[in-house]
């Protein structure tokens, strides 16, 4: 078993830094690595805590050692498709029992696994599968039914895996599930036969037989083809290995030192074909034995408050989006969701008043942190125990190390207070982009990994990010970043969220504009807004341009889209 007891005390393999004196009591500074690979770490589990529920999705409930013996049938169904140690196998699932099956079973087959959205349209499909040569796809049955199975030969993979939602539900859930899903607009399940190159997942777990093939390889393989979000151009898969995931499952594990083994309930609606889900909800919450509750949809609030409240969930990993859609959510305070204790936010800035409020209303602590694909993902947390800093996304876990240089070069270090690009360098930053060796000297440069995003640090070396390059507003010369505006914005209490961007302006350069989500019954006006942020903000800093939205933008995970602005303003610009 993973755990604090097996790191063998600190290690000396980093000098002492001034965050050091933050940690908790009993984290450690440095990590004695167990090198194992994600298999190994899994069936260590089932070993351990064979009895414990593992998998939770509506009426399913699977113990570590069911969960054990569905892994090992599809690893041995995989290997019948030809799945070995190199192939990769793009799993594209929401959150539904197969997707930690298939998880795993390919890892254990030495395979790489591409994780990919199931919102995903066919060019997006066809990029990023032909870019990473796929050669088996876990697809759903009503993606194949809808656009996949007549143009799978413009695919590149040559066999297909069909799951459904129902496929693990059990009477009479499995009966009436197909109803309501075909009714859902667009329909979430589908009818589908086999063919000669495509098997349902169910019967190719009913036809494995024997063990599966278990080949010897060592935890630097890589594990995953994690993409980025194609945000600067087309995406980009960040070659994670075993090392990498592994070795920041232990940083996580030693960082939250009151989890309990085998007995802990996570919340699992973070999307796992997400870094953010795949790694700590699927990874870290199968190395702690924890029963992870499975949601399809995080933007379900009704079925995530009712899932905390049923299934007693103790540990939240989440986005600000999801922790602010709860504090929102209509009879919230006649529901006891007082079983969770740990929150673990991530993807963006936590606005103070949102953390303090939800907190306020469970009981429990959230701890904001820091990380990206590329880092798999976590670099930096707030202490669970010890000074959390609003705003902050805390300091560097172990055996990382971090700077803030200027922005320009990217080689020098900037005074302490003023902001620069965070750099990062860990066991957990990836090996390299697949396939682009230009883009990989470009972003590790001397073991460091130029993260993109905007940071100050104070005295004690907490963090706080201030925006992303790409998105930082320069206005007549003056630096603005759009997370500072949309702080402010979203501390008004009749805005419920917002995001800023920068858009062309002949005089100026680039102005501020403001995207406002207002709260339901609250009602402002653009000047009421910008007298507001004339009081908080620095004048140059105040958005000239105000629209108020229905909603905004958001990927999978709740992360606002500022490019889906950007986007939508040029298209305004050319009519």
């Amino acid at each position: 078993m993973l755990g604090r007891n097996h790191y063998g005390g600190n290690c000396t393999t980093m000098e002492q830094r001034n965050w050091h004196t933050s940690y908790d009591k009993g984290v450690p500074t440095a990590i004695d690595y167990k090198e194992l690979t994600i298999p190994q770490v899994f069936w260590q589990t089932v070993k351990n805590f064979p009895n414990s529920p593992a998998l939770v999705f509506l009426n399913c409930k699977l113990t570590y050692a069911e969960f054990g013996a569905e892994v090992e049938k599809c690893a041995a169904g995989f290997a019948e498709l030809g799945v070995k140690l190199g192939t990769r196998v793009a799993i594209q699932l929401p959150n539904v029992p197969q997707a930690a099956i298939s998880y795993i079973a390919a890892l254990q087959l030495g395979a790489e696994v591409v994780m990919t959205n199931p919102l995903y349209t066919f060019r997006e499909l066809e990029h990023q599968w032909r870019d990473s040569g796929c050669e088996v796809a876990v697809t759903m049955d009503f993606i194949w039914d809808d656009f996949v199975r007549d143009r799978r030969s413009e695919l590149a993979p040559k066999k297909w895996v069909v799951a459904s939602i129902p496929g693990y539900l059990r009477f009479p859930l499995n009966f009436l599930a197909p109803l309501k899903l075909k009714k859902q607009n667009p329909p979430r399940w589908a009818k589908v036969a086999p063919e000669s190159d495509m098997i349902l997942f169910k019967d190719m777990i009913k036809q494995a037989s024997g063990p599966a093939p278990r080949p010897d390889f060592d935890w630097n393989q890589v594990a995953a083809l994690q993409y980025t979000g194609g945000t600067t151009g087309p995406s980009k898969g960040a070659m994670l290995t075993h090392k990498n995931l592994c070795s920041n499952i232990q940083q996580i594990d030693g960082w939250f030192t009151g989890v309990q083994y085998g007995k802990e309930v996570l919340m699992t609606a973070l999307p796992l074909f997400h870094v953010f889900g795949m790694s700590i909800c699927m990874g870290w919450g199968m190395a702690s034995g924890a029963c992870m509750v499975l949601l399809p949809n995080p933007r379900d609030l009704p079925s995530v408050v009712k899932a905390i409240a049923k299934h007693k969930v103790t540990l939240f990993p989440g986005v600000p989006a999801l922790f602010n859609g709860l504090n929102n959510f209509p009879g919230i305070e006649k529901i006891d969701v007082s079983s969770i204790k740990y929150c673990f936010s991530g993807s963006a800035p936590l606005p103070p008043d949102v953390m303090h409020k939800f907190e306020s209303m469970t009981g429990s602590k959230i701890v904001e942190g820091f990380g990206m694909s590329e880092t798999s993902p976590v670099t930096h947390c707030n202490p669970l125990n010890g000074v959390r800093k609003a705003g902050s996304v805390g300091i560097p876990v172990a055996d990382t190390d971090a700077r803030i240089v200027d922005i320009e070069t990217g080689t020098q270090d900037v005074p302490m207070g003023e902001e620069g690009e965070l750099i990062v360098k860990g066991p957990q930053v990836m090996k390299g982009y697949w396939g682009r060796p230009d883009e990989t000297a470009n972003s590790i440069r001397d073991g460091w990994m130029h993260t993109g995003d905007l940071a100050i640090v104070d005295e004690e070396g907490y963090y706080q990010i201030v925006g992303r390059k790409k998105d930082m507003i320069n206005c007549s010369g003056f630096k603005v970043f759009p997370d500072e505006v949309d702080g402010v914005l979203v501390a008004h209490d009749a805005i419920l969220e917002a995001a800023t961007i920068g858009i062309p302006d002949d005089e100026y350069g680039e102005t501020v504009k403001s995207f406002i989500v207002l709260n339901p019954g609250k009602s402002l006006s653009a000047e009421e807004v910008q007298a507001y942020c004339r009081e908080n903000l620095a004048k140059y800093k105040v958005p000239r341009l105000v629209e108020f939205l229905d909603e905004l933008p958001k990927s999978s995970v709740l992360k606002v889209l500022r490019r889906e602005l950007r986007d939508m303003e040029m298209a305004k610009s050319k009519d």
